[in-house]
């Protein structure tokens, strides 16, 4: 059977540095038969990029940068949940993180604070100070397509690879 990411030609993501953020390269290097491929950059949302090539949502990751404020200190973490899932960042984040109010990080503090594109942010080679929580679906995903720190590329790794990640961890109930 061929894979659902065939049709789209992806390479051995150390073949490509130049379709890697930096600091997604460095970490790559760690996580065992990650793939990359080019896309038009306008194609980086997950929706679109499953439009354009008839591809299935299961098997698409997304991850968004939230942050909280409680007594003057910042909180924050990166959920990541399969694409065809919604993350319950207004229950189980706000109160895991023990704030009275989260939002998705502003674009400028998660490009600055992640050293990666808006629309392409992975939690592979996130800033260690940047938890990453993992929906408990995502171990399960064989070949899981996330973003590559750069919007005219992505990723395709074993969902449990990402368990590895440095702060990663599984949370029952991140989703909805």
């Amino acid at each position: 059977m061929t894979p659902w990411y065939d049709p789209l030609h992806p390479v051995p993501a150390g073949e490509r540095p130049d379709l890697l953020a930096p600091s997604v390269l460095h970490a790559v290097a760690a996580i065992p038969e990650t793939l990359v491929f080019e896309i038009d950059p306008a194609l980086s949302d997950t929706a679109a990029l499953c439009a354009a090539f008839g591809l299935p949502s299961e098997p698409m990751g997304n991850a968004v940068l939230v942050v909280g404020r409680r007594e003057g200190q910042e909180r924050r973490c990166c959920c990541m949940a399969r694409a065809d899932r919604r993350v319950d960042i207004n229950g189980l984040v706000r109160r895991r993180l023990d704030v009275r109010k989260v939002s998705m990080a502003p674009m400028d503090d998660a490009v600055q604070s992640s050293g990666m594109e808006y629309g392409a942010i992975t939690p592979v080679g996130l800033n260690p100070d940047w938890p990453v929580w993992l929906d408990e679906t995502i171990r399960d995903v064989e070949w899981l397509c996330i973003g590559s720190g750069v919007r005219r590329s992505k990723l395709i790794l074993h969902g449990a690879s990402l368990l590895a990640l440095p702060g990663a961890e599984l949370v029952p109930g991140l989703t909805r």
